[in-house]
């Protein structure tokens, strides 16, 4: 038995590990749900309308598209980058969709003409990102620009219409459950797999983690961040095509500031702006949030402009709690 005494100060840490609460380690697992919960209970009690059938549906089909943006750019974020494109990529795709729909009445020709854009846009950002070695921040602003200015060529400024059935994927329902919902459960399930239960999701974390030691361990990065670019583009893609039919005409000024709700909502769901943490099961909660915020605000008659404000204190908080939380895990290591 060991009789030695106790370094002055040892017991005091012995009791302040066991009695102690880590509100580090319980924002990190729980805080997004809780903060979604609290939201939705503070809504309700602002506004009568929120909890009704309507108003619920409403916030589902609204939240599709950000949630959409946000599964792909988990991907990004995790990588350690960042696609400020997405909202001007969505609009080139779902114009292009729009306008082939106009052109043939073919729903499956229009489909696939879009996510062909969105799959080049991808390859275009992650081939000259990996190649170049550019920050995908300006890469991405470069693409911003030339996806708007192209969408606006094309269309000379004008929306695109005569759509037919295509508004059957924006606006449709099976049953009592809205298409554009299923399409985002679809998705869903395919990214949180992708992430979750494939070699290159493991290699995602990885890379976004430490690309060097990643590197080092025969991963090829330059290869995963073109694939996560590339399925990024996909799922601007399908954004642009369900927003578009939801509003049953192509916009070519559609999908502005798209973006930053996106990134907010994965930011809010925990995935680090400093890579290597994340999922897609805390960007869906952070979308909700997001949509929720935005719904509140609405039935509230709150100004756009300080909804902007709201916007970016959250943004802000988000990053704050996350640098908080990994200081934290980061002296407990220690």
């Amino acid at each position: 038995m060991n009789t030695e005494p106790l370094a002055a100060g040892a017991p005091a840490k012995v009791a302040s590990k066991s009695v102690g609460v880590d509100f580090a380690a319980i924002y990190r697992k729980y805080g997004t749900i809780l903060i979604f919960v609290g939201i939705c209970i503070l809504a309700s009690l602002l506004s009568p309308t929120f909890l009704t059938e309507a108003n619920l549906t409403n916030v589902l089909r609204q939240v599709v598209v950000v949630s959409l943006l946000a599964c792909g750019v988990t991907f990004i974020i995790i990588l350690g980058h960042i696609d400020v494109s997405l909202g001007s990529v969505l609009a080139l795709c779902g114009v292009i969709a729009a306008s082939v729909m106009s052109m043939t009445g073919s729903i499956t020709l229009a489909v696939v003409a879009g996510v062909a854009v969105g799959i080049a846009t991808g390859i275009i950002n992650g081939f000259v990102i990996t190649f170049f070695r550019i920050p995908s921040f300006i890469m991405t602003l470069a693409m911003t620009t030339v996806a708007r200015g192209a969408v606006l060529l094309y269309t000379g400024g004008s929306p695109v219409t005569g759509l037919g059935d295509f508004k059957v994927i924006g606006q449709g329902s099976l049953g009592p459950v809205p298409i554009s919902v299923l399409i985002l459960a679809v998705f869903v399930v395919i990214s949180w797999i992708l992430l979750n239960k494939t070699k290159f999701g493991r290699y995602v974390y990885a890379v976004g983690g430490n690309e060097r030691a990643a590197r080092a361990s025969g991963i090829n990065p330059d290869s995963i961040i073109v694939k996560a670019f590339i399925f990024n583009g996909i799922l601007c893609a399908v954004a642009g095509i369900v927003l578009m039919s939801r509003i049953n005409s192509g916009q070519p000024a559609g999908g502005v500031g798209y973006e930053f709700d996106a990134i907010t909502a994965v930011v809010v769901g925990g995935t680090s702006l400093m890579g290597g943490t994340g999922t897609i099961t805390g960007t869906i909660i952070g979308a909700m949030i997001i949509g929720v915020i935005n719904n509140i605000l609405n039935l509230m008659n709150v100004s756009s402009y300080w909804q902007q404000i709201i916007k970016g204190l959250i943004i802000a908080v988000a990053v704050i709690l996350d640098v908080w939380t990994k200081s934290a895990r980061s002296k407990k290591k220690a």
